[in-house]
């Protein structure tokens, strides 16, 4: 049989589908996505589609389907589990000449739902006849070479202006697809020394990499300058990528730059990304949040000693709190912190971990107490990048050094190192 593909706009056009189950899920979610008015005609639905009708996404007429079900439809899809309800469904849309598709018989549709992939722009579509599995087979084959960049599909023209691209914690294969997706389009990449170094060098030849970097208390590139970059390259014309590590709105100044690019009506973009505050802690066995243990997190940058008139902490109501504390930024002022919270109520034997170079082949955990972090710290020359978590939920992944962890693809297993009874290092 020979197939006419062909492409719909659906926005705005109503679409009915009789039938509530998992093959009726998957096409609902295809068809919202393509913004179409869609109608459910089902008497049980699965849990998905009842929150989608419950949100108003979509209509649902809680029966089972009637003769004029269809009226107004430019596109029906029957997915019951019935064969002569299909059929029914089938022969009216016949009548009323619109295109069916029916999960139960391919040869019996009008039309036919391809294996459907997205990748940055760029609808792939594969019809495999009878052989569904075939057709998602190639259509995943496309896909994973799109993205890997094995099949080319260079964007002829790309709108000037400015990306904030967060890289996440590290490792590179955690940033983000649109992330990823950015940085291949890049004319120019500004960078900090956080951002996956790894994916730099798989840019082009004809890429600008422009070294952002803000070392601790060392040299660093003035974020006046890195603005001024941003803007004229992008006035240039270029396509630039500001690349940072973790989220570029968790105490990354991105919203600065953001600022600076609409002060100067520069066009720009945030890709958000996988925050350390997050990601590394999990990586580490440690969950920020835990049912009866801890329902709630406070993020705090450490970058400002306690009692420096120029922090923005309240370290008297910090202290007081008794779910996850974690803190960026936070290794040189750690004593003060430290010694900060348990003088304002925190219990000096509180879990602490602290987790240096997190994502990463070097990455390392310590183990210890708020009352010890900071002779620990010493101890074990442990330096920035760092992040610090307080609180109970630190006990939980406690024994998890000696069983299977959380890792990532990239990460290389690391050793532990038993310092007292109330310290380790992984």
């Amino acid at each position: 049989m020979t197939l006419y593909p062909v492409a719909l706009r659906l926005t705005g056009r109503r679409v009915t589908v009789v039938g509530g189950g998992r093959v009726a899920a998957r096409r609902v979610l295809g068809l919202l996505e393509a913004d179409a008015d869609v109608v459910l005609v089902s008497p049980t639905v699965t849990t998905a589609l009842e929150a989608l009708s419950h949100t108003g996404r979509i209509k649902w007429l809680n029966r089972t389907y009637a003769e004029g079900d269809l009226a107004g439809a430019w596109y029906v899809v029957a997915a019951t589990d019935e064969r002569a309800v299909n059929s029914a469904v089938a022969e009216e849309s016949e009548r009323r000449g619109v295109f069916c598709a029916r999960a139960d018989d391919a040869v019996a549709s009008s039309a036919w739902t391809p294996a459907l992939g997205r990748y940055d722009g760029i609808t792939v579509a594969v019809s495999g006849e009878r052989d569904p599995k075939r057709a998602a087979g190639v259509r995943d084959e496309v896909v994973r070479r799109l993205q890997d960049g094995s099949l080319a599909a260079p964007r002829r023209r790309k709108e000037p202006g400015v990306v904030l691209v967060g890289g996440g914690p590290g490792d590179p294969g955690l940033i983000t697809v649109r992330g990823w997706q950015a940085l291949r389009d890049a004319d120019v990449v500004v960078a900090d020394h956080l951002a996956p170094q790894s994916l730099l060098d798989e840019l082009g030849p004809d890429v600008e990499v422009v070294d952002a970097s803000k070392l601790p208390y060392r040299r660093s590139m003035a974020q006046e300058r890195i603005n001024e970059l941003l803007v004229s390259h992008a006035r240039a014309g270029r396509y630039v990528v500001r690349l940072k590590g973790g989220d570029p709105m968790v105490f990354g100044r991105g919203f600065e730059e953001v600022l600076a690019c609409a002060s100067a009506g520069v066009r720009c973009e945030v890709v958000p990304g996988v925050s350390s505050a997050v990601a590394v802690p999990a990586l580490a066995g440690v969950p920020v949040t835990h049912r009866g243990i801890a329902h709630e997190v406070v993020v705090v940058s450490g970058h400002v000693a306690p009692g420096d008139p120029t922090s923005r902490v309240d370290w008297t109501a910090i202290g007081r709190l008794r779910g996850t504390l974690v803190l960026l930024m936070a290794m040189t002022h750690l004593e003060a912190i430290a010694e900060t919270l348990i003088h304002n109520g925190r219990g000096a034997d509180t879990p602490v971990a602290v987790i240096c170079d997190g994502s990463t082949s070097e990455q390392r955990t310590a183990r210890t107490t708020l009352g010890e972090v900071a002779a620990v710290a010493v101890a074990e020359g442990l330096q920035s990048p760092a992040v610090v978590v307080i609180g109970d939920v630190v006990g939980l992944g406690a024994d998890l050094a000696t069983r299977a962890r959380p890792t990532h693809a990239a990460m290389t297993p690391t050793r532990e190192i038993a310092r007292s009874t109330s310290a380790s290092v992984l």
